[in-house]
């Protein structure tokens, strides 16, 4: 047995959970941890420029390892500032544990300075939120944190650490990482879900970031294949299965191919894995109707009927429920099926080819851009982006397969592309990582280039600059026309900030500087930055392809 400081004891933990990478921004009230931290070199702690950066940056790292997600900050303005990364990976399902430091003890319930009562406020943004007030209490409670953070439907959970707690010096008596098992599922129970999709007449698997996070894009393509049927991914859940597989029938959310909507609109049958039915992939709750027979698989009941009534409800991991439905599957025979799933993925695959750019010479267009980028891009790439109007472009042109990975916020969280790419950079440092971005997400945490510099994370920012804030102009323009307020916007040079930074930098202005540029940012050692100057008159990739 030691005797450790609570710091210390944090680290301890930390350690034997398999933590490799944290994401911070440093603070008084936790600085017994990163003391902790600085005698375990097995773990990297990447210090960041903000608080949110360091949270988006733990959510796509943990998206991108397969791992729990790990980043801190101090207590009140650091954590509230942490708050957006908890937000996007409640929504995502990503596992994430916040350690979070807090006013000492004595102090609490006096206002006392930077004092937030944290498990109250992160209540409903995250999966748990505890405080520990007994430092020998650390080991039993964050080793939970880590398996309720992992388990069932993965979340964020937050731990308040109190700055007093972290100094107290104790016993340390280690704890156990707890293991867990996912939720099997009886063959009676697949064999009544493989019934309802024999018997269907038009139907379609719809499948969301459980599929992912289980790691059974394999058995749901061989599943697909066998029963004849065609998939759809839920929204900026791309990976679910390779979009060039002979199933795949595209993507739900923003700007979706109206044969793809039409088609589930008319189904009646439908298999969903592993998603939420959120109010973006089901076009504002308007993709499924009533005479729609529902089969939802989830790894949680509390995801089951959310959105929408189930016909039958199924509680399981997806790649279990996958492996025995192939296991009791029997290969369908029906050539209308086989027509209907080649139907549907040669519309997608007319609808994600990008239309012959216009000849324009005063801007670069994002048509002729999505060509070089989808014919450039090498395997093992990590894509990333966070929300504005340029993302249609990336969504609907861009192939992801199983090798051309896609990282981006469910929640549409501003400014997430950079520090995500820095994130993903981190779990996967042999990959080509990509973030996307408009100007005004840029900005938002564009101080993070400082961070990728110093922790020698080269990524490529594309910067998609029209001047204003895309997508909230379009909204404006739609509802209040000609009443233009608070959506413009002016920009620095991004490329001569990057070189300011220590990075690389160019501007593009017309279609043919490109793919050069693009060139020249695979081959470099640093962060690289292109800037991408576009007409700020097109404002959707349907409005570019018309």
């Amino acid at each position: 047995m030691r005797n450790l400081s609570g710091g210390h004891i944090v680290v301890e933990v930390l350690e034997r959970e398999g933590v490799e990478k944290a994401f911070c921004v440093p603070g008084e009230s936790y600085l017994g941890v990163i003391d902790g931290l600085y005698e375990h070199p097995t773990i990297d702690l990447i210090s960041t420029r903000h608080e949110g950066g360091a949270s988006f940056m733990a959510e796509a790292y943990a998206k991108a390892s397969g791992k729990v997600g790990v980043c801190m900050a101090t207590r009140g303005p650091g954590a509230t500032n942490l708050s957006i990364g908890l937000h996007t990976a409640m929504q995502d399902s990503t596992p994430l544990v916040a350690l979070i430091g807090q006013v000492e003890r004595p102090f609490k319930g006096k206002e006392a300075f930077q004092e937030v009562d944290f498990a109250a406020y992160f209540s409903h943004l995250c999966k748990w939120a505890v405080e520990i007030d007994s430092a020998e209490r650390i080991p039993e409670i964050l080793h939970r944190a880590f398996y309720i953070a992992r388990s069932g439907r993965p979340g964020p959970v937050v731990v308040s650490l109190p700055h007093d707690m972290l100094d107290d010096v104790v016993e340390y008596k280690e704890g156990v990482v707890l293991d867990y098992s996912s939720p099997e599922v009886s063959d009676e129970t697949v064999e009544k879900v493989l019934e309802k999709l024999a018997q269907a007449k038009q139907p379609v698997i719809i499948a969301g970031g459980g599929v992912v996070a289980a790691n059974a894009q394999d058995e749901l393509a061989e599943f697909a294949e066998k029963v004849k049927v065609p998939v759809a991914s839920a929204f900026r859940r791309f990976n679910v299965l390779s979009n060039d597989h002979p199933n795949y029938a595209g993507w739900l959310g923003f700007g979706s191919d109206p044969k793809l909507i039409d088609y589930i609109k008319g189904v009646d049958v439908i298999l969903s894995v592993g998603t939420r039915f959120s109010q973006v992939t089901t076009q504002d709750y308007t993709l499924i109707s009533d005479q729609t027979e529902l089969i939802q698989v989830d790894i949680s009941p509390d995801s089951i009927g959310k959105a929408y009534p189930a016909a039958f409800g199924v509680v399981s991991d997806a790649k279990s429920f996958l492996q025995k439905a192939l296991e009791l599957a029997k290969p369908h025979q029906d050539a209308s099926r086989e027509k209907t799933v080649q139907t549907c993925h040669e519309a997608y695959l007319v609808s994600s080819t990008p239309p012959a750019p216009s000849g324009s010479a005063e801007f670069a267009e994002l048509n002729a851009v999505m060509a070089d980028i989808v014919a450039a891009v090498p395997e093992n790439s990590i894509l990333t982006s966070d929300a504005g109007n340029f993302y249609g472009w990336l969504a609907k042109y861009f192939r992801f397969t199983n090798e051309k990975r896609y990282v981006g916020p469910t929640s549409g969280a501003m400014g997430y592309g950079l520090p995500a790419a820095i994130g993903a950079k981190a779990a996967k440092p042999d990959h080509t990582v990509i973030s996307f971005s408009g100007d005004g997400g840029f900005m938002m945490t564009m101080v993070e280039l400082e961070t990728a510099v110093r922790a020698n994370l080269p990524v490529i920012s594309i910067v998609v600059n029209n001047n204003m804030y895309g997508t909230i102009r379009s909204h404006q323009e739609r509802h209040f026309p000609n009443r233009v307020m608070a959506t413009p916007l002016t920009n620095p040079d991004f490329a001569a900030v990057a070189r300011q930074f220590g990075c690389e930098g160019e501007t593009v202005r017309k279609n043919e500087e490109f793919l050069p540029a693009f060139k020249r940012a695979l081959q470099s050692d640093k962060p690289f930055v292109i800037e991408v100057q576009t007409d700020p008159s097109i404002m959707s990739a349907a409005q570019a392809a018309k």
